[in-house]
């Protein structure tokens, strides 16, 4: 078998480098694992490069979701995530993770397991290179007290500041990159408010002390306007959700936005309210426990996240029946026509700030030399377009570590 050539040069792309610049045609010149050139590369730095040939398209940076569940099993029912048995979970994550990849996403921050290890253990075998995946942030079970937990089986239990501080080493322990805590309710539940808030502050600093004096981050499902508050003062690196976040949170997530990122998951709320109703929750139902109103007052204050500046990432839940895996790319619509995102705008919230999130900006998330060939090339324009990117078919090559996951197949003739 031939030795693939350790250089690739993208010739005569169309290129969006995730600065914040216009896009420029040019080349972009792959050695190994990383981007050596980027704009016009001469045939003698190229040397005896793999040549692929622009013809119009554009070449960006891979994909960030900072809101990920490899093991949410694109159940009709919360308790479906975890009655799955955990060999057949631990295929389903794999599978997911390589849908990922397919999808042009090489990056994902993990915000919640279904069984202990599964996160970590996909994190693993795709740093070892034995399955397709992006690279991964892992998670473990999400921490919920006593009566606070959204789906029983999934959730891992603790109560008071000790039982947060033990919860979070046990974890730790399995190999976690971060720790998730599930502060408020969700309406599906039917039970659980989406204000209502569980966590106390004791509780959420003891939690968030012990995850960071362990060089651990902290992750949370936090929909009330008082959860997003104790996230930002205790310093919950990354909040999901923050739909009912109040002027005094707003103010506060400001302040704090050098280190706090928002990763709204927006798709969920408008595929539960509009999606559904064939896997047995319609609209009607939907409306009456409240998403409706959930979604516009969760529109109008990521409006206004935006407007101050505040990180927002997307990564909408996915692994639901009717928000199901491998249909990733609909959060970036979302920031678009209902968050009042540019279509730039839009594609560096999910590359450069991917970068940011990832903690691994000097090398994620743009088209620079030095940085890691994490790239897809693009039959179109996502900036004319961004719903280009939710067609596979158009994502013709797909390239992570200076490898190709994907390449686009001769047509039949």
């Amino acid at each position: 078998m031939p030795i693939p050539p350790h250089k690739t040069l993208f010739r005569d792309v169309k290129i969006l480098d995730s600065t914040g610049d216009a896009p420029y045609q040019g080349d972009v010149l792959v050695d190994h694992d990383r981007i050596a050139a980027v704009g016009t590369v001469d045939s003698a730095h190229a040397g005896d490069a793999r040549v692929i040939e622009g013809r119009g398209r554009t070449l960006m940076s891979g994909l960030c979701d900072a809101h990920t569940h490899f093991s949410w099993n694109n159940s009709a029912d919360l308790d479906g995530l975890g009655t799955m048995p955990v060999e057949e979970h631990l295929l389903f994550s794999i599978e997911s993770a390589r849908t990922y990849l397919d999808s042009g996403y090489t990056m994902c921050v993990g915000a919640a397991s279904a069984k202990d290890r599964l996160d970590v253990v996909c994190r693993d075998a795709i740093d070892a290179g034995r399955i397709p995946g992006p690279r991964y942030l892992a998670n473990g079970p999400e921490i919920a007290v006593t009566g606070g937990a959204l789906i029983k089986s999934i959730t891992k239990f603790a109560d008071g500041p000790e039982g947060m501080r033990k919860a979070v080493r046990e974890l730790i322990d399995l190999g976690v990159d971060q720790i998730k805590l599930s502060m408020t309710g969700e309406e599906i539940t039917g039970s659980q408010r989406a204000e209502d808030t569980y966590f106390s502050d004791e509780e959420v600093a003891a939690a968030v002390t012990e995850a960071h004096r362990r060089g651990k981050r902290v992750c949370a499902h936090a929909r009330s306007a008082e959860s997003v508050k104790m996230c930002v003062r205790h310093h919950v690196d990354i909040i999901y959700h923050a739909s009912f976040t109040d002027e005094e949170g707003m103010d506060l997530l400001e302040a704090n936005k050098d280190w706090v990122f928002v990763a709204p998951g927006i798709n969920w709320l408008i595929a539960t309210l509009y999606e559904a109703e064939s896997f047995g929750f319609p609209q009607e139902a939907a409306e009456a426990v409240g998403y409706k109103r959930e979604l516009e007052i969760a529109v109008e204050g990521l409006r206004e996240m935006h407007r101050r500046g505040i990180r927002i990432l997307p990564g909408g839940d996915y692994g639901f029946a009717w928000t199901p895996h491998g249909t990733y790319a609909r959060d970036l619509q979302h920031f678009v026509e209902r968050l009042g995102f540019t279509p730039m705008e839009a594609i560096l919230s999910a590359t450069a700030l991917g970068g940011d999130i990832m903690l691994r900006s000097h090398e994620l998330g743009k088209v620079r030399p030095g940085y890691l060939a994490d790239l897809i090339l693009v039959d179109g324009d996502p900036l004319a377009d961004i719903t280009v990117l939710q067609d596979h078919d158009r994502l013709h090559y797909i390239m992570k570590d200076g490898r190709f996951h994907k390449e686009q197949q001769p047509a039949v003739r």
